[in-house]
């Protein structure tokens, strides 16, 4: 199934990356052409060699798990529990640890970067991630998370991650338990496509989500920690504000270009109405 937007062709300067080696900062360039989301096929070569590099296919596991798979083949999986995912063989997996479904202290063998997204070693106040494999460079934002046990903050306890391929910037909210700042805003930069935790309980409320969305500005949605329509619904109806195309994949899988982004905001809901 092809889903395909016509829009004049936009070019803007590139940017430089922020200095330093624990920034998350996707490109800046903005390079919108025929536009649209190709759902994509398991089966099959996926990536011809014509085609931009900066692009990617990703495929929604379960829960705020999704694995991220690049023209040179390195694979990603985020919020990695050991459970979504497991025995797909990822080369480089994201965590956090607001609850259990978003990490594991025991990863499978033979992954090369296990990146948690709190501060996991002694004397560490913040996690900081700046790596590359072949065509992704994956990054963190800490922020703040709620202490469950009394409601106060958990400074850093929670990662925005960015997995950039190319030009291609894509970013996995985690869970997010409050606004963005300017200061975060500027250290991400560009995002191209948002993983957007829709649950409005757990992590933020609804309203403040959209309000997140709005301060981020991707071209792609991809609502995640759902569990029923009802959700959905209510994503969608405070999402209007921002005229934003819903979707409805056939396939929990599709593939994102850059050159092919969609003019309009468009929100793929590749977990259905159940999300999980």
């Amino acid at each position: 199934m092809s889903l395909r937007f016509s829009v004049a062709a936009l070019c803007a300067t590139a940017v430089a990356l922020l200095a330093g080696p624990a920034l998350a900062r996707c490109s800046k360039n903005l390079v919108l052409l025929d536009t649209g989301v190709r759902v994509a096929s398991l089966d099959g070569m996926r990536f011809a060699e014509k085609l931009s590099p900066s692009r990617a296919t990703i495929t929604f596991l379960g829960h705020s798990s999704f694995e991220i798979d690049t023209p040179e083949g390195v694979r990603a999986i985020t919020d990695y529990n050991g459970l979504n995912g497991f025995g797909r063989k990822p080369d480089i997996v994201t965590m956090n640890n607001a609850h259990s479904t978003h990490y594991t202290d025991h990863p499978e063998e033979g992954i090369t970067y296990v990146l948690p997204g709190w501060p996991s070693k002694p004397g560490e106040t913040e996690a900081r991630h700046n790596v590359t494999l072949k065509d992704m460079k994956v990054a963190n934002l800490p922020t703040n998370a709620r202490d469950w046990g009394g409601g106060a903050a958990r400074i850093n306890g929670n990662s925005i991650f960015t997995y950039t391929i190319g030009d291609l910037c894509i970013a996995h909210l985690g869970h997010l338990h409050h606004r963005l700042t300017p200061e975060h805003l500027e250290e991400l930069g560009r995002i191209d496509v948002l993983m957007v935790p829709i649950d409005g309980a757990y992590t933020v409320g609804l309203p403040v989500m959209v309000e997140v969305v709005r301060q981020i500005q991707p071209k792609v949605v991809l609502p995640m920690h759902y569990w029923g329509r009802g959700q959905v619904a209510r994503f969608e109806e405070l999402m209007q504000d921002q005229d934003a195309a819903f979707v409805w994949p056939d396939s929990r899988t599709i593939d994102v270009a850059k050159n092919t982004l969609p003019d309009r905001l468009t929100v793929y809901v590749v977990g259905g109405n159940g999300g999980d």
